[in-house]
Order: structure tokens, then C-alpha cells, then sequence
């Protein structure tokens, strides 16, 4: 469930516009799904886990601002983002 600091690694450097880029929309929207995903294969064995259900919400508000800044500042690194990552819209 939790991401290992290797995947979260990898993320940042597959995602990131320069080296060492964190803070770049395209890392952290990465960042946030795939804790997503971790969070509804949970789901589909602790079904009423509303606490963490809660978190996952917060989540995906999160990644949706996050994109909607990144669609209005550059149409086409949204497009782009939203395809790599398969994230429907």
C-alpha cells in the first residue's frame, strides 16, 4: 500500500522536467496516482474502510486542482500527462 522510496524515485525521475524535479505539476499529479491506484486495490479486499476511503477523496480532489492548474497553464503537457498516465477525462 505504501510506495517505496526506489518507485517514488523512479517516478520523479520518469516524470520530472530537469533532474531532481519534485515540484513540477507532471511529478506530483504521478506521485498522487499512483497512491491512488495502491489505494483502491486496497479497497477491493477491505471494503469498508471508510477512514482511508476519506484520505483516497482528498486524494483525488488534489490531482484533479493539480491538473486543471496544469490545463490552463499548457493544454499540451496536460494532454500528455493525462495520457501517459492512462487518467480518464
Amino acid at each position: 500500500m505504501t510506495m517505496t522510496a526506489e518507485r517514488k524515485t523512479a517516478l520523479m525521475k520518469d516524470y520530472g522536467t530537469k533532474p531532481g524535479d519534485t515540484g513540477s505539476p507532471e511529478v506530483q499529479v504521478a506521485l498522487l496516482t499512483e497512491r491512488i491506484n495502491g489505494l483502491t486495490d486496497h479497497f477491493k479486499t477491505h471494503k469498508k474502510d471508510n477512514h482511508s476511503r476519506r484520505g483516497l477523496l482528498k486524494m483525488v480532489s488534489l490531482r484533479r486542482g493539480l491538473l486543471d492548474f496544469l490545463k490552463s497553464k499548457d493544454e499540451g503537457r496536460y494532454q500528455a500527462l493525462i495520457k501517459r498516465l492512462e487518467i480518464r477525462r
